[in-house]
């Protein structure tokens, strides 16, 4: 079976439970994340941070009241705005290094 699956993929299994029987559906998902560095300063991370924000990343989300909000540190809102902008962009190379602050992951980071 091993052979059969590339190794890069993640399987996300779902149960729906319909008229007492259950349906299962399985999704591939290729993962790709683009996430702060964790050596990079706060001042290039919040620069960084800016730009993204400022040039297509959703960052409502990190608002005070926002559902990513917490954790309240620059490191995890660098994360989210590096990865909303990685994303906007198709994933495009290049669009995941912010000056060097940010690198991309292919494991989920939340």
């Amino acid at each position: 079976m091993e052979d059969l699956l590339p190794s890069k993929l993640l399987f996300i299994f779902f149960a729906i439970h319909v008229l007492g029987g259950a349906v299962f559906l399985a999704v591939a998902v290729e993962g790709n994340w683009c996430v702060a560095r964790s050596d990079a300063s706060n001042q290039a991370l919040q620069t960084a941070l800016d730009y993204a924000c400022g040039s297509g990343a959703d960052c409502t989300p990190l608002q005070s009241n926002g559902l990513c909000f917490l954790p309240n540190s620059i490191q995890a809102h660098a994360s989210y705005a590096f990865n909303s902008y990685f994303q906007r962009k198709g994933m495009a190379p290049g669009s995941c290094d912010f000056s060097g602050t940010a690198t991309v992951a292919k494991t989920d980071p939340s």
